[in-house]
């Protein structure tokens, strides 16, 4: 499957577009800050599993036996040592604690894993592809929330997997298990109706919501470039990490659908969530907001070309 440089540029623009669309409306008072919490939960913890229960139920490629352990096994994998290449490369940076070491490492290390990966394969590859990505993100959310969580504020594996055990998670679990049962079929159809509107939600809004949480950080644009962090990070997350990636996603004995998967992730910029966990946890958030700004705006050029030397390379 042959993509041109326009075709993938054409397919990461709406999500893009969906950013600013939040950024507008926050700008227009439309999306307030009071309701971003609530909004978020709802995205979080009830549309997001709508859509994952509706993707991997009745999915073929789950069925397989190495998809299910490959999948989050590299998430997990790859998440971690970029975390941690991320920390030595700060140190070659000369960041140090407290200005942002931790943090940078946090944030170069975890791409943007969900939001705009499931739209953009959606759009490259079709709808069957999205069930296997949410799988592989499980991982991604293990590496998060254990090496991420202990590479950012020093707290113990065990406190972070406790936050593993969440309503995604739980929705991915309950359709792995029906998707194996083949208990799709004898689902009621009124309920996977209710089931699909919801799930359509969750990205777009998802993306309005995080636009309107970026709109502040706009108005001060100044304090958003930092040339050692910008370039750094932009080095790693899309000079250096995505060849370690693609390597991955040529030599691994895993299925074509798994391989795309490999390449989309690898491609990606800082995953723009990261900032809260960053905040919650004591982080040195301008330095994260640094990481997200710079990477993303870059990430529109970059990611198109890594696509294409991807996916060209796999076939």
């Amino acid at each position: 499957m042959n993509f041109s440089y326009w075709q993938l540029l054409l397919s990461i623009l709406p999500v893009f577009a969906m950013l600013g669309v939040g950024i507008g409306l926050r700008r227009a008072r439309w999306l307030t800050e009071e309701a971003d919490a609530s909004l978020l939960k709802m995205v979080v913890n009830f549309l997001y599993p709508c859509l994952i229960f509706e993707n991997v139920l009745n999915n073929e490629s789950l069925r397989e036996p190495s998809n299910l352990v490959l999948a989050p096994l590299t998430g997990f994998v790859l998440m971690s040592a970029c975390i941690y290449l991320g920390l030595f490369g700060a140190k070659l940076l000369g960041l140090k604690k407290g200005t942002g070491l931790r943090t940078f490492a946090f944030a170069v290390g975890i791409n943007n894993y969900g939001y705009i990966p499931i739209p953009l394969m959606e759009s490259l590859f079709g709808k069957d592809s999205i069930g296997l990505l949410l799988v592989h993100n499980v991982g991604c959310e293990a590496a998060i929330w254990t090496v991420g969580i202990f590479v950012l504020s020093g707290l113990s594996f065990r406190e972070g997997w406790r936050k593993l055990i969440n309503p995604p998670v739980l929705s991915l679990i309950v359709a792995v298990t029906g998707n194996l049962l083949h208990v799709g079929p004898h689902i009621p159809q009124v309920f996977l109706t209710v089931i699909h509107q919801c799930a359509v939600c969750a990205i777009p809004l998802g993306l309005i919501l995080i636009g309107g949480a970026l709109e502040k950080y706009v108005n001060t644009p100044r304090e958003l470039f930092e040339p050692r962090i910008s370039f750094g990070a932009c080095l790693l997350r899309l000079g250096l990490f995505p060849p370690v990636y693609l390597l991955v996603a040529k030599f691994l004995p895993c299925t074509y659908e798994l391989k795309r998967i490999l390449v989309v992730e690898g491609a990606m910029p800082t995953g723009i969530l990261l900032i809260v966990i960053a905040q919650h946890y004591g982080g040195h958030t301008l330095t994260a907001v640094r990481v997200v700004i710079g990477t993303t705006v870059l990430g529109i050029l970059t990611i198109p070309l890594w696509l294409r030397l991807g996916l060209a390379w796999i076939e």
